[in-house]
């Protein structure tokens, strides 16, 4: 078997234990789920900040719910998607590949989860 199927079999079945715990456990009524370590040292919300919760809440369909706890992944789920695609076609296609790795593609996202972090702290999302 060659190490690219391991590596996507390994993949598959990590984010398969990993929505079943998501499922099976809410991570706000849980210590077993880490804080967020820079919400506790500032005050102020990370990128992050609700995404364990916004999974439990997809995971059972209460897609509001996880809008308003992370509204940042909800809507990039797409995006990992694509990246996800990219990578599965890395080698097939690597003018796609190479677009979606680019330089601009990678500011662009970094732009925006920056962005991101500062609005919801300054507007309280």
């Amino acid at each position: 078997m060659s190490r690219r199927i391991v590596i996507a079999v390994a993949a598959v079945v990590a984010v398969i234990a990993g929505a079943l715990i998501y499922s099976a456990f809410d991570p706000a009524a849980s210590r077993f789920f880490p804080r967020c370590p820079f919400l506790m040292l500032t005050g102020l919300k990370c990128p992050g900040c609700g995404t364990q919760r916004a999974i439990h809440a997809l995971l059972h369909g209460e897609v509001l719910a996880a809008l308003r706890l992370n509204a940042l992944l909800v809507v990039s789920i797409p995006l990992l998607a694509l990246y996800g695609y990219g990578e599965v076609v890395r080698t097939s296609r690597p003018h796609f590949y190479s677009r979606i790795n680019s330089l601009p593609a990678i500011i662009a996202v970094l732009a925006v989860v920056v962005l991101w972090w500062i609005l919801r702290n300054i507007l309280g999302w």
